[in-house]
């Protein structure tokens, strides 16, 4: 069995989170608990359930929201190479997104995502330089305008910028991944739109625990 902590915090709020996770054959079940499932008395907010098979499909179940996403996995060769196909169905909003990303080598990637129905659809590409720089141009239709990240990697630590040229938003993370104190992000944005520009700022961490 294994579990996962997880803390959020803003300058609005703190929220936790619990996951437990069990292997049963080749297939994943999980439950996570938030800390609304136990404030005020133990009740079924935050409660959710899923049923995982790695590479294939993945069910979540809302347990206080009664609502069902389905995502499912594929992978296909397009000229040798690889093409991963996600579908994924939200009952509650009936809403389906497809997602696809074409991997040309190790340093190009091409990815959509397409939110069925609507004009909600994005184009965006990866490249990697050095193994540690990683450029990300990204066009979406629905709003006509490009969106544009830069992430680089030193050692455990990773630096990304990102901005929204139709909302003039501009976001800075830091992240690091450790075997041994978890992982944690701290991010900033703020909108440069607008008069106060004063920074979001959210704090993230994580620990995974072998049961």
């Amino acid at each position: 069995m294994k579990a996962s902590l997880k803390g959020r915090y803003t300058d609005e709020k703190s929220t936790a989170a619990v996951t437990l996770a069990v292997n049963a054959g080749d297939v994943k079940l999980r439950a996570t608990m938030t800390d609304a499932t136990v404030v005020k008395g133990p009740s079924l907010n935050g409660l959710a359930l899923a049923v995982e098979k790695p590479g294939f499909f993945i069910i979540d179940y809302d347990v206080p929201k009664k609502d069902f996403r389905f995502q499912f996995m594929n992978s296909v060769k397009v000229a040798e190479k690889p093409l991963k196909l996600t579908y994924i169905h939200s009952r509650g909003d009936n809403r389906t997104v497809l997602d696809g990303a074409l991997v040309f080598d190790s340093a190009n990637k091409l990815s959509a995502n397409y939110m069925l129905g609507t004009r909600n659809c994005k184009l965006k590409y990866s490249y990697v330089h050095g193994g540690v720089t990683t450029f990300e141009p990204c066009y979406d239709f629905g709003k006509n305008a490009w969106d544009f990240a830069i992430s680089r990697r030193v050692y455990e630590d990773v630096f990304k910028a990102a901005y929204q040229t139709w909302s003039r938003n501009l976001a800075l993370e830091w992240s690091r991944n450790s075997k041994f104190n978890g992982t944690f992000k701290i991010s900033a944005s703020v909108n440069l739109a607008e008069e106060s520009k004063i920074p979001k700022i959210i704090a993230e961490s994580t620990w995974d625990l072998e049961m």
